[in-house]
């Protein structure tokens, strides 16, 4: 018997003889080798020459695999080796590729766009038929977002500003600054700051200089900002100012998302908003600027193109770091929205957060280019 680990049978058809030991080579299978159960031994199969599995791939389904030489000048003929009883499957064999996975907005579509034209339409009714309707719409919006913004600090931190104070002063707010413009907004901030910090003596001294502290955060954020809305709606073309601040705002906004779902790869603040890129902020430049242009053209008194083009250039810039200002406070409470008041959108202070620091950057440009009117 040669050294090969599977060589060819002894004439009996067993594995080696009874009354001279095993045959050596040959691996014990059990007792077999005990001379009075050597009758129960099992035939050792004839193997044919050649390789079982043919061609000339490298097969490792043997773990006695011999199908080719041992020697380069070796014939391959003389190498018998019995196939495996359990062969293992292939480690290289083709895996399915995964199925591609579509962007997602993330929100519902549908929702967010049938609200967006609900208030749109709100708005504009309300702007075009009587001015001091919409001095409404924007007091309620500022009082529901003080609700949202106070009821987040409560919740999350623990800061108890004082809701009844700021949703009264901010209303107010707002009136005093259609009514007597820049002057009348800064009394009523002073006074509501005032009366936040007069409110909060009723309860326990601990926790007072925070609650006060984003009370007073919380008046300038939402109905201050707010009030330079109200100070556009003055002017004898007031209406046609806000529509045109609230456009901008809404094409920035638009082309920022349409821009960076699309195409968008570099994150522009990863650790505040990880959804904006690079690519959505030249969007919202790039869509704000062209309807800058044309707005400042066809609907504001006295505007020109050129202006425009500035005006959309500051309201991308502005409505970007509002954005990202919200998502910073969001982040700071661990939280996604401020609220649930508009499906698809969030809460109202979710869609004030671009609008409320662009306001007092389009009052301005607007009273530089074509003045207070």
């Amino acid at each position: 018997m040669n050294d090969s680990s599977w060589g060819a049978p002894p004439q009996t058809g067993y594995w080696g003889p009874s009354d001279q030991g095993p045959v050596q080579g040959a691996a014990p299978a059990g007792p077999a080798y005990d001379a009075p159960k050597a009758q129960q031994t099992r035939p050792m199969p004839i193997v044919p020459d050649g390789p079982a599995y043919g061609g000339d791939q490298d097969d490792d389904r043997g773990a006695a695999h011999t199908g080719g030489p041992l020697f380069r000048d070796e014939s391959p003929q003389a190498q018998p080796y019995a196939a495996p009883q359990n062969p293992e499957p292939m480690s290289d064999a083709p895996q399915p590729a995964p199925r591609p996975q579509k962007k997602s907005a993330g929100r519902d579509l549908g929702a967010a766009i049938g609200v967006g034209v609900g208030l749109g339409a709100v708005i504009v009714a309300s702007l075009f038929v009587v001015k001091a309707a919409f001095v409404g719409v924007i007091a309620v919006a500022v009082v529901v977002g003080l609700w949202e913004l106070t009821s987040r600090l409560q919740e999350r931190k623990g800061i108890k500003a004082p809701l009844v104070p700021l949703a009264l002063g901010g209303a107010a707010m707002v009136v005093a600054g259609y009514v007597r413009g820049a002057e009348g907004a800064w009394v009523a901030m002073a006074l509501t700051s005032l009366a936040v910090l007069v409110w909060r003596m009723t309860e326990p001294p601990e926790g007072y200089l925070k609650d006060v502290t984003a009370g007073i955060f919380a008046a300038f954020y939402v109905p201050f900002l707010a009030t330079f809305v109200a100070m556009m709606l003055m002017a004898d073309d007031g209406a046609w100012r806000v529509l045109t601040f609230l456009v901008l705002t809404v094409v920035s906004d638009t082309g920022a998302y349409a821009v960076g779902w699309r195409f968008g790869r570099h994150k522009l603040a990863p650790r505040i908003s990880p959804g904006k890129t690079r690519e959505g902020l030249f969007g919202a430049v790039t869509f704000a600027m062209v309807a800058g242009a044309l707005l400042m053209q066809f609907l504001i008194d006295d505007g020109t193109w050129w202006q425009g083009l500035l005006l959309g250039l500051a309201v991308a810039a502005t409505a970007t770091l509002g954005d990202l200002g919200e998502s910073m406070i969001k982040r700071d409470l661990g939280i996604k929205d401020m609220g649930t008041l508009l499906p698809g959108h969030g809460g109202i202070m979710d869609r004030l957060d671009s609008l409320l620091p662009t306001a007092p950057v389009v009052w301005l440009l607007l009273v530089l280019f074509v003045g207070s009117g």
